[in-house]
């Protein structure tokens, strides 16, 4: 269980810098972007995150 864990982390690390390394200018503005969200924004947005995650982990786990 610790490898798979270790495994989705490392996984996420690698997705999530792909955008930064490719075009930082596009990170940039999203950022920028972000930080001019309320946080009832933000919040909807990470709970949109956690439940597509949480429909792919269903409809795809073995």
């Amino acid at each position: 269980m610790r490898d798979l864990l270790l495994g989705a982390v490392a996984l996420m690390l690698v997705i999530e810098g792909l955008l930064p390394f490719l075009s930082p200018k596009t990170w940039r503005r999203m950022f920028e972007q972000a930080t001019r969200m309320t946080d009832g924004q933000i919040r909807f947005l990470g709970l949109s995150c956690m439940l597509a995650g949480l429909i792919v982990l269903l409809l795809f786990w073995p």
